[in-house]
């Protein structure tokens, strides 16, 4: 015989009614499953009698009182919904106040109260909700605690700023790595090394497009493994270089906060040299050289100079000097100067809008104006 999904469920309830009708009859109180069973297998046969649906929740309401049924039923099972097949169609019959606790207690029946004030053990009490009820002692009762306890307090907290730079929000869940979180997000990365959000397991911070939000942080815990999340550790925390490595790659891929110590925001300056054959090279800073043969230097500051065979060097600066055979030299400002055999200069200061005239001495060298083709 094959039944359906709802004839399978009708059995059930069924054999749990008679269940509960057994043991009612040799005098025991009924649990919440056997309560139910009976009342929702009343509801359901009254309907296949050919009752109404209000007749039919009347007699479920009618088969049991505060009396037969344990307590704190009275509390679980406020009401019972049971899908009963009528003659005109199913319906979902609801019975309400199942026990009748509302009509009191019938009258020689034993009453049934209370522990008072939480305690199972104290004096009995009034009912707190009528008769068969538990009240705060009922199953599933909600019993306030205390205040409520930060359980970080004692921990080793930091508190950064975080500002999104995105265009869209975003979020970060409580035990993700923060030195990993999403590259526009701009804070100090070295700070957010081997440390999480300290909020509570699951939870998430939400960091909305432009807003700065600021964030404690606490000591990842347990073995300190960061495997996955962006690639930038993926292995011990606290590995030997695991740190600068870290750091390194992620200010190689443009996190946002991850700039070496000192750098972040700065332009940096100094002085550059190099010496050999056909080498170059430029000082941005007091004192910038450069020397060997073929070789071409430029200083923007007091005292650059280049010198050697065909060296050639521009300044823009006072005391700029080039020298050697076939050197050159051009400047911008007073006290600009060329010597040496087969030399050649010239000035474009106010007052000096020429050149020395061509000439050949027999030296090899050459005077010419600036612009004459070699």
């Amino acid at each position: 015989m094959r039944l359906t999904p709802t004839e399978r469920d009708r059995l059930l309830i069924f054999t749990a009614a008679e269940l509960a009708r057994a043991r009612r009859a040799r005098g025991l109180l009924l649990n919440v499953p056997e309560a139910v069973a009976l009342i929702a297998d009343t509801v359901c046969e009254a309907a296949r009698d050919g009752a109404r649906l209000a007749d039919a929740i009347e007699a479920g309401r009618s088969v049991l009182g505060v009396a037969d049924v344990l307590p704190g039923v009275v509390d679980v099972a406020a009401e019972v919904k049971v899908e009963a097949v009528f003659e005109d169609a199913t319906r979902l019959a609801v019975v309400t106040d199942p026990f009748r606790s509302g009509e009191g207690l019938p009258a020689g029946s034993p009453e049934v109260h209370c522990h008072g004030h939480g305690s199972r053990s104290g004096a009995v009490a009034a009912p707190v909700s009528g008769p068969g009820s538990l009240g705060d002692d009922a199953p599933g009762a909600v019993i306030p605690g205390g205040p409520a306890i930060d359980p970080y307090v004692g921990a080793d907290l930091l508190t950064v700023l975080v500002t999104n730079t995105s265009e869209v929000p975003i979020s970060v869940t409580s035990h993700f790595h923060f030195f990993e979180t999403n590259p526009r997000l701009r804070y100090d990365r070295s700070a957010g090394y081997g440390r999480r959000l300290a909020i509570p397991a699951g939870s998430t911070v939400r960091f909305d497009p432009g807003a700065a939000v600021e964030v404690r942080l606490v000591p990842i815990g347990g073995d300190r493994v960061a495997i996955g999340f962006a690639g930038l550790v993926d292995g011990p925390l606290d590995a030997p270089g695991a740190r600068e490595e870290a750091l390194r790659k992620a200010h190689a891929c443009g996190y946002l906060g991850a700039e070496p110590d000192g750098a972040a925001g700065e332009s940096w300056s100094g002085s550059g040299s190099g010496s050999g054959s056909g080498v170059s090279g430029s000082g941005s800073a007091a004192g910038g050289s450069t020397s060997g043969s073929g070789v071409s230097g430029s200083g923007s500051a007091t005292g650059g100079s280049t010198s050697g065979s065909g060296a050639s060097g521009s300044g823009s600066a006072t005391d700029d000097s080039a020298s050697g055979p076939g050197a050159s030299d051009s400047g911008s400002v007073a006290d600009d100067s060329a010597s040496g055999p087969g030399a050649s200069g010239s000035r474009s200061e106010p007052g000096a809008p020429g050149s020395y005239p061509a000439a050949d001495d027999g030296s090899g060298a050459v005077y010419r104006k600036e612009g004459d083709a070699p």
